[in-house]
């Protein structure tokens, strides 16, 4: 059992990489954002940050305790979740991937996925890009561009994945 980790700022392909990571190795792709999703449809408020981040890791917790390999996608930003994820670390083996193509992909990208759908309001994102700081444990690390592709490939991400 190993928790992967896809982590970057927004706009790096994580949810995209998740997937097809996930679908590669034959586990479930847990996506914060597809779990902010299930609790607006539920009623809670989209603005409920605590109930969404409380409920992304009660099912990776769930998931570490069970013994079920999975690859989790968030932005990981290093003083926001580390707290979060150690005490994961303490249950199974983690794994961390990082996202990371040139910026000017970045900003294409999150203006691509604005003009798309309309629920991505990211016009902060492109006028002022957030500081993200990259997850600080001491657990196998990976950084991967994904300006067209992968780089490393899919298959040596996976094989990463239970290195």
């Amino acid at each position: 059992m190993t928790l992967v980790v896809v982590s970057g700022a927004p706009g790096t392909g994580k949810s995209t990489l998740a997937h097809a990571l996930a679908a590669t190795i034959g586990c479930p792709a847990v996506c914060r954002d597809e779990i902010r999703v299930g609790v607006v449809h539920a009623g809670t408020p989209d603005g409920d940050y605590l109930h969404t981040l409380g409920t992304f890791f009660d099912v990776l917790e769930v998931l570490a305790r069970g013994g079920v390999t999975a690859v989790v996608e968030a932005a990981f930003q290093d003083r926001l979740w580390r707290p979060r994820l150690e005490p994961l670390a303490a249950l199974t083996p983690l794994r961390v991937i990082r996202c990371a193509p040139p910026p000017e992909v970045t900003r294409a990208r999150i203006a691509a996925r604005m003009a798309a759908d309309a629920a991505h309001d990211d016009a902060a994102l492109l006028a002022r890009p957030p500081a993200w700081e990259p997850i600080t444990l001491d657990v196998p690390t990976l950084v991967v561009d994904t300006t067209d592709g992968y780089r490393p490939s899919l298959a040596a991400i996976a094989e990463f994945a239970f290195a």
